[in-house]
């Protein structure tokens, strides 16, 4: 870790961590828009608008004009949803980290600081699956300062909040991560998480084939 050094939140900490998730969280949205784009359902779509558009016209630029503008709706649409999701957790959960996150039971919030800039975050809460309450808890806002990435900082936070789930007597640390934030799944399998579940997020996002990826690590002398 070398420069580096995880503490317990802070509440002067809190305008830094929110700057940290809303950059992290909306970094998303380009990914999130090529997967949709590399559905045969936008195939399907992008080439009936077209041929609609040139048989009304005739017009090959008019026709790649009207696609070309369902595609900047598109952009536009997936921007949204990405900043719709950080407003939320503003709003909710991050709006008052003391209280969510410290103050609840079996619940911690730490950051990463360098040269005492806070540069990442990571909390441990407890699940919201009632089913697994009492047996796991759950890592969430793991995010890290795009010039701080890699060297070693999320594989430090997540084995922090193993280690702070494992010295309260859980037995599995959980997490959802969305299947566009590749760099992340790939630190939780290396860490030994393993992938228990995929489940779409609505409606629209099934027909996009968009799902959040459950992972689950079972701390070693658990069971």
């Amino acid at each position: 870790m070398g420069e580096y050094h995880i503490r317990l939140y802070e509440d002067q900490d809190h305008e830094a961590v929110c700057t940290i998730f809303s950059n992290g969280i909306q970094e998303h949205a380009p990914a999130g828009f090529w997967h949709l784009l590399r559905g045969p359902q936008a195939h399907l779509l992008l080439l009936a608008v077209f041929l609609v558009a040139y048989t009304i016209s005739a017009s090959l630029l008019f026709s790649c004009g009207v696609v070309a503008a369902l595609l900047v709706v598109g952009w536009v649409y997936m921007k949204g949803l990405w900043a719709e999701y950080v407003t939320a957790a503003l709003a909710n959960d991050l709006r008052d980290i003391r209280k969510t996150y410290l103050e609840a039971k079996d619940s911690c919030f730490w950051v990463v600081t360098s040269q005492e800039e806070v540069v990442g975050m990571v909390a441990a809460v407890q699940p919201e699956d009632p089913s697994q309450r009492g047996t796991a808890l759950e890592l969430k806002r793991m995010s890290v300062a795009k010039p701080h990435r890699g060297r070693g900082l999320s594989k430090a936070l997540t084995r922090t909040v193993i280690r702070f789930a494992q010295e309260r007597g859980y037995k599995e640390v959980v997490l959802g991560t969305s299947m566009v934030q590749v760099a992340a799944q790939r630190v939780y399998e290396k860490m030994g998480f393993r992938k228990v579940n995929a489940l779409a997020p609505s409606l629209l996002a099934k027909l996009l084939n968009f799902y959040i990826f459950f992972y689950r690590y079972e701390i070693a002398g658990s069971r």
